[in-house]
């Protein structure tokens, strides 16, 4: 973790001077460690020149009511560097979210004080979960959030009064500014740094980094589940193990055993729900992924061919001009369409 900021001592040229980008940061128990890590790291590169991490031009603080370890999802324990600060002390309060079914995420007292910087007109910023947070606290009525896909349907279920988006990377509406996490943290710490200091620091942080460009928020999240409303439980959580294994793909028949059903159920089961056999729904998916492959990085073919889980490249190159009527190659030279669109025309195979 970037040395706490309030230990920090700037030069004696900034000594008194207003910090250009001040940012308080909570996180949730459980939290996720790649979008607070992502997220803070673009602020210390952007704070000072080189790699020195002074924070000239950007503070950070980790807050707490108490100022004892949080613990993120993968086991890692993060100490606060602070107690709340006054709201007037901020810019932007951000707050990290993680795991949703790990018990409460912040208790009462962490609540209140995003109520009170709320109120103080300081704008707030939901990282990953940290958008479940905000609308539990009450802080998003009548303003759209942006989640992940993979939260999509637990936001449905937790918020069905709140309108939510899965289809970008962040997203700001008026004084609350929501983030899907992963990619998105990234894109989200540069348009905050490019809006404060301007672009050419937001792209040196980047490019530390090795991140290949600056994303908008407005940018589509890579390959979302095919049905996003399907509410059926299994028939989701089956779609989930098709997404987190396009590379290699497994077996339906272990698919179906790890929900605890016959082939035969969950093949009924998708029949009922979306309208196609678990296989043809796989494959499907792993079009749609490779499609966005094509759109999205200059690597090769066969690279998307193995990427998508085909392991043979003259096959998945028929199979991809079945579903969208051009071959791979031709596709990449076409100017980028909606995924969404084509997908939902494309081919279903049976």
């Amino acid at each position: 973790m970037p040395q706490p900021a309030a230990n920090h001592k700037p030069d004696p040229a900034h000594r008194g001077a207003r910090t250009p980008l001040r940012v308080g940061v909570i996180l949730a128990d459980h939290f996720t460690l790649s979008a607070f890590a992502v997220f803070i790291d673009h602020l210390r590169l952007a704070a000072d020149e080189g790699d020195r991490s002074r924070p000239m031009h950007v503070q950070w603080w980790v807050m707490a009511r108490q100022r004892e370890p949080v613990l993120a999802s993968c086991g890692v324990m993060i100490e606060p560097t602070n107690e709340f600060l006054a709201p007037a002390a901020l810019d932007y309060l951000v707050v990290i979210g993680g795991v949703l079914h790990a018990g409460p995420q912040i208790d009462e007292a962490t609540a209140r004080y995003l109520r009170e910087v709320a109120a103080a007109g300081v704008p707030l910023i939901g990282v990953c979960t940290g958008s479940f947070i905000l609308c539990r606290a009450g802080l998003m009525k009548g303003r759209r959030t942006c989640v992940s896909w993979y939260h999509y349907q637990d936001f449905l279920q937790a918020f069905p009064d709140h309108e939510v988006v899965a289809d970008r990377l962040f997203l700001a509406d008026g004084p609350r500014i929501t983030c899907a996490g992963g990619a998105g943290a990234a894109a989200l710490a540069t348009h905050l740094i490019e809006l404060h200091l301007g672009r050419a620091v937001a792209q040196k942080a980047s490019q530390v980094l090795l991140f290949d460009r600056p994303r908008s928020g407005s940018e589509t999240q890579p390959h979302p589940p095919l049905p996003e409303t399907v509410r059926e439980p299994r028939v989701r959580r089956a779609l989930l193990l098709m997404e987190q294994n396009l590379a290699r793909p497994v077996a339906i028949a272990t698919i179906a055993r790890e929900l605890g059903v016959s082939v035969r159920q969950l093949e009924r089961l998708c029949r009922e729900q979306v309208g196609a056999a678990p296989a043809s729904l796989y494959r499907q998916l792993r079009m749609r992924y490779a499609h966005w492959l094509i759109d999205n990085t200059d690597r090769s073919v066969t690279e998307i061919a193995i990427e998508a889980g085909f392991a043979d490249c003259a096959h998945f190159s028929r199979q991809f001009k079945d579903a969208y009527g051009l071959s791979p190659s031709t596709r990449r030279l076409q100017p980028a369409r909606s995924l969404l669109g084509e997908a939902a025309g494309a081919r279903v195979y049976d």
